[in-house]
This record gives C-alpha cells, structure tokens and sequence, in this order.
C-alpha cells in the first residue's frame, strides 16, 4: 500500500536502485572530509604529533607523492572494477535472463565498492591541492610550509578500507552471479513482497471493514455500470508498477464516485487506454481525471514495488533457460521450483485481498481486478510446463512441490486449481517422454500427489463458486 504519491514514490524508488546515487553521496561526503579536516589542520597545526608514538610530520613532497599516488591508483582500481561488473552483468542476463540485470545494478555491494575508490580517489586530489612549500625568496612575501597530517592520515584510513572494499568485491562479484545465490536472491524478494501484500489479514481497516452500510449505500455495481461509466485514460504508454488505493478511495469518497480499476501492477498501458472507468459520469470532471492519473505510476519496465508477478515470471525465466536444450540444467530448475513452491505454500494459508473497498459508511468506492491463488499456480506451472514435461528429473519434482503444497491448501478451490496443473504435467509429460520406465515414474508421482489432494478437493463446493463479484468488463 502506497502512503506517498504513485509516482513520487515510483521515482524515489528508481533514484535508489540506480547505480550512481550512492557512489554519488559517497563522493560529495569525501568533498566535505576534505574541508573539515583541512580546516582543522589548519587550526591545530603539526605539532600535536610530537607526543604520538608512531607518528612523524610529512614533508610537502613526501606528502605529495602519497596522495597523487593513491588517487591515481584508486581512480584505475575504480575502473577495474567497473569492467568486472560490466562483464559479470553480461554473462549473467546472458545466461539467466536480460530482466535480471535490474538486479545487479541495484546491488549494494557493487554500488558502495564503486563508491569507496571514487570518493577516495576524490579526497586525496581535494587534500593534494591545499599542501604548500615554505617560500622565502621574496622577502615581502613570505609562504608558510603547509602540510595536512590529520586530512593524509584520514587518507592513509580511506586507502585501507579501498583495499578492503577491493578483497570483498573480489569475493562478492563471483558469489553474486552464482546461480543458486541468484535464484535465493529472487526468491526471498519475492517473499518479503508476498508478507508485505498479502499480510495474515488483508483488506480495508477493521473500521472499513465492520462499517454497517446506510440507507442510502451502494453495496454493489449498479446496473449498466459498464456501458454508462466514464473512461478515464492514461496519458502515456508504460507497465503501471504502482496504483495508490488510498488516493482514489480517498478521490471516490470525497466526489460521491465508484471507480473500477482496469489496470493492475505489471499491466502494458497505450496512450488512451482505459484506466479507471468512473460513475456516474456527469460527478467526473477534468480534475478527477487528473487526480485518478497522479494514482498510478508507470515506466519502461516492471518493478516488484507491487507486482509480484514480475519476481515469478524472473524465477519462471530462469528455470526455463535452464531447461532449454542450449543450457540442459534442470537442477538449476529444481532450484527455482523450490523457491516457487515456497511462495505458493505462503500464499495458500492467506487471505487474499476482496476486490471491492468500501469507505466508512459502508458505500463501495472501489471495483478492482481480483487476484487469486488460481493466477499465482498458473503463473508457475502453466508458464513452466511446456519446459517441464521434455525433462524427466523437472516434471518429477514439479509434482513433488504439488504434492507438498496440497498439505497447505484448505480451500477446495486451490485443490483443484493443482490437481489441474498436476493432470496437465502427466499428459505432457506421457506424450513428449520416450522411456516407459520415466513414464511409469511419472505416472507414479501423480497418483502420490493426486493422494495428498484428494482430501482437499469437494467438486461441488468448486462448482458453486462463482469468479467474479460484480460481473465482468
């Protein structure tokens, strides 16, 4: 849920994620170091070293030759490391997925090494130029020997934690594009984001939610809803990676409105597509459609801020690169399976959110797309199958992870929703494995899972249930 405005909140999490802020707050932080501790040279003066073991006065030009020295070295190391992460960002999406790159150049660690050379290469070149020789040729002008301790030795501290920043980066580069450390990445991304969406209670405020509806309160889509609302478009093209709810519960209540979102998080949106359909329509004025757009937030590639499809289809990607014949590693497969089937297993003990929000009245404001259980299982073993059923190790732990996600589900429904995926895997599977023996083997996997879910699933119960609440667009 989104407390600041979609696109603020949209920029200021693509500001963070980018590669150069904190290089570049690293950097005007080593500017400031350079003043304060020069002033403070300035101030002290060099004989408070007299007393410190350890320590002797620089000359100008010893003083010199160390600080041009590290801000060279410091600013080639800066280099070095930049065509290393260049590199290891190509093999990666090159091997893994071109949407993962999102992922390394948001990498703190890569972000604060780069940062570290810079901003020392930076402090030692500021330091460097304040250092001055004693002149006495003129004897009307007579200049001062001037020499930094503190600001050199605060260099000499910079220099130390380069070089510690470096063995790190050696050791963080490699662990990094591991795939096993890149699929757990992803996988506990995706989820931080399902807990932060989809909480143990979910929905309206427990006020909005326990408020009793007046006389006078719409509880339900009008009739001809649909043909009479007025269509709020976008006014340009993108994926929509955030819609603040608040905003437009906030918008609908103030101007006696009831808005259906069209669009969710992860959705493409042209020039005039509809993203809110507004009724009545003669209560929409210019300035609510203003408002209803300043609500969402779009660009030129998905986020996970909102879209927890988009960390699937990267594990869904990942794990079909790896089945693809070019690459033949279904373990790496198995691997993004696990963290899938981890995710559904959160999702199946959770509420999902109603696709309606009332205001404290009871009146409902807000009709939005509904987001089900069905969606996130199709979403890993629909897009996956095709991939699965050619790779016998694949499609024998795909039907493990259905088995164990049965013991999860208690809604009817969301057996079924498996046993479908689980009977597709098996008529795949049978028709594209050659081996009798990887058949049977199959064969015997699905009656284990079909087992574990038969206690789950009651057809009539399923039957019943209808998929939408207020009819469809």
């Amino acid at each position: 849920m989104i407390d600041l405005p979609a696109r603020a909140l949209d920029l200021w999490d693509h500001v963070r994620s980018s590669y150069w802020l904190i290089p570049t707050i690293m950097t005007v932080a080593a500017g400031v170091l350079s003043v304060v501790f020069v002033s403070l040279d300035g101030r002290i003066g060099p004989h408070w070293m007299d007393g410190v073991p350890l320590l002797s006065g620089n000359k100008p030009d010893g003083a010199r030759t160390f600080l041009s020295t590290v801000a060279g070295s410091m600013i080639g190391v800066a280099g070095v490391t930049f065509s290393v992460t260049i590199a290891s960002v190509v093999y990666a999406t090159g091997q893994y997925g071109p949407r993962l790159l999102t992922n390394f150049m948001a990498d703190r660690g890569n972000q604060v090494t780069l940062g570290t050379f810079v901003a020392t290469s930076l402090y030692c070149l500021l330091v460097l130029r304040t250092i001055r020789a004693a002149d006495e040729s003129d004897p009307a002008i007579v200049i001062a020997e001037f020499v930094p301790h503190i600001s050199i030795l605060v260099g000499l501290v910079l220099t130390l934690a380069s070089m510690g920043m470096f063995i790190y980066y050696i050791h963080h580069v490699p662990k990094s594009i591991h795939v096993s450390n890149l699929v757990a990445g992803i996988g506990q991304d995706l989820r931080e984001r399902l807990d932060t969406l989809f909480p143990e209670r979910i929905g309206d405020s427990e006020t909005t939610r326990t408020a009793a509806p007046s006389d006078s309160a719409l509880t339900s889509v009008p009739d001809g809803f649909f043909e009479d609302a007025e269509q709020v478009a976008a006014d340009s093209a993108g994926y929509v990676r955030g819609v603040d709810s608040n905003r437009l519960l906030g918008l609908a209540t103030e101007n006696d409105l009831l808005l259906r979102i069209r669009h969710r998080p992860g959705d493409f949106v042209a020039d005039g597509d509809s993203l809110v359909l507004a009724w009545p329509p003669d209560r929409v004025s210019g300035r609510i459609h203003d408002e209803v757009r300043l609500a969402f937030a779009w660009g030129t590639q998905r986020t996970a801020r909102q879209d927890v499809r988009f960390l699937v289809n990267e594990l869904v990607e990942v794990a079909a690169r790896a089945l693809s014949p070019g690459v033949n590693d279904p373990f790496t497969a198995v691997s993004c399976l696990d963290w899938l089937s981890a995710s559904l297993k959160c999702l199946a003990d959770r509420d999902f959110p109603e696709p309606t929000r009332h205001d404290a009245s009871g009146t409902l404001r807000i009709v939005a797309e509904p987001t089900t259980f069905a969606e996130f299982v199709g979403s890993v073993y629909g897009q996956l199958r095709p991939y699965l059923v050619g790779d016998r190790n694949a499609v024998l732990h795909a039907l493990t992870t259905i088995g164990e996600i049965a013991g999860r589900v208690t809604d009817p429904s969301q057996a079924a929703v498996l046993r479908e995926q689980a009977d597709a895997l098996l008529q795949g599977a049978t028709s594209v494995l050659e081996v009798d023996a990887d058949k049977e083997a199959v064969a015997a996997r699905h009656r284990e899972a079909v087992r574990l879910l038969s206690g789950q699933v009651d057809y009539e119960t399923l039957a019943a249930q209808t998929d939408w609440i207020g009819g469809t667009a």
